[in-house]
């Protein structure tokens, strides 16, 4: 009997669920559903889903498996509707919902002893949005975390996995609660920082000097997350604050200690402060995907003329790189190159910089 699987969202995510799954599972029946419908009509353009729902309900009726991709908050009313919704058998519930413990209460309540409920999180991303930046791809060797209770049958859990086994990502299970404080720790409370950090800067102008021009070298690094999505991330630390308020705590206390070492010019402290931290930072393998998706930046030193971005950027085209971003560096505080080209993956940074070197420029790697 074919499989039907339900993508209840068709965004980046949902869409590159159903992309993956397409690659792995060719028979596989997948219904999309939607509530823009431009979504689903390109969903069905780029035949990533065989047929849109009508509405969400029905199409959770004639599903085996159910994925909600959507922001943790509409992952909570879909659970919702789904009390009121007639599973088949032995239906599978999951979500890529960036929080866990609040889904999985929710489940819970709602859906208990009628599926099984498997929240999932995959950690991988892009600078663009929507269906349309669709790719089975997506997930590759990224971390795809799987919530599995003590109590948890193993079977759906490995039916799951062997349908998403297109994703080529790395299943890693843990218990809602390891889930929300790993996130948290590495990706929601520094979202926080590096907004802050942003705002820090607005609040203290200085007189006849461009603070953003100055601020477009390392400052713009260490705060780049802080130009994600407002919306979604006010839907993320909303749904684990909890954890964002302890880690908020500490980093004050923190902080304060720091203050006192300053204020008392305890120049040895300050040295193992930044010490302790180049030798736990310089610890990170630089070949291996983290669980928060990273970007790749090549940087090259060019010639100020009109025709040098045209140039550069045909080399990469020609040879099939895409490109996430380019910027020419006017402030280069610890930067060796003017011209910065990001990619979302290395293999592709790695690709570009053999390339333009064999063409003659200097490029630098930044890792």
């Amino acid at each position: 009997m074919q499989t039907s699987v339900l993508i209840a969202g068709l965004g980046l995510i949902g869409g590159s669920i159903a992309a993956s799954i397409r690659s792995a599972h060719p028979n596989v029946k997948i219904i999309g559903f939607d509530q823009n419908r431009k979504a689903t009509e390109e969903g069905l353009r780029r035949q990533i889903i065989d047929e849109s729902a009508e509405n969400f309900g029905k199409g959770a009726s004639a599903a085996d498996v159910i994925i909600l991709a959507a922001p943790v908050s509409v992952i909570l009313s879909m659970i919702k509707e789904l009390e009121k919704t007639e599973l088949r058998p032995g239906a599978i519930v999951t979500d890529v919902g960036s929080t866990k413990r609040l889904i999985e209460l929710q489940a819970d309540n709602s859906l208990k002893g009628r599926c099984h409920f498997i929240g999932g999180h995959p950690m991988a991303g892009s600078h663009k949005s929507g269906v349309s930046a669709a790719r089975a791809n997506l997930f590759e060797n990224a971390y795809y975390f799987l919530i599995a209770e003590e109590n948890q049958e193993p079977a759906p859990i490995e039916k799951l996995e062997h349908l998403l086994s297109g994703t080529h990502a790395k299943f890693f299970r843990v218990t809602p609660e390891t889930h929300d404080q790993i996130v948290g720790l590495i990706s929601h409370f520094p979202h926080l920082i590096a907004s802050a950090l942003v705002h820090h800067l607005e609040n203290h102008p200085i007189e006849g000097i461009n603070l953003r021009l100055l601020a477009a070298g390392g400052f713009r690094d260490i705060t780049r997350i802080a130009s994600s999505d407002p919306t979604m991330w006010t839907d993320t630390v909303m749904s684990n604050r909890d954890d964002l308020l302890k880690l908020l705590e500490e980093w004050t206390q923190s902080m304060e200690q720091l203050k006192n070492l300053l204020a008392k010019g305890n120049g040895p402290s300050i040295y193992e402060f930044f010490r302790k931290a180049k030798v736990f930072r310089d610890g990170f393998p630089k070949k291996e995907k983290g669980a928060i998706p990273a970007y790749y930046d090549l940087f090259i030193d060019i010639p100020d003329r009109p025709d040098t971005i045209s140039t550069v950027t045909g080399y990469i085209g020609r040879a099939g790189i895409n490109l996430t971003n380019i910027e020419i560096i006017e402030a280069r505080e610890n930067n060796q190159g003017i011209m910065r080209l990001t990619f979302q993956e290395a293999s592709q940074r790695d690709r570009a910089h053999a390339i333009l070197r064999q063409k003659g420029y200097h490029t630098y790697l930044n890792d």
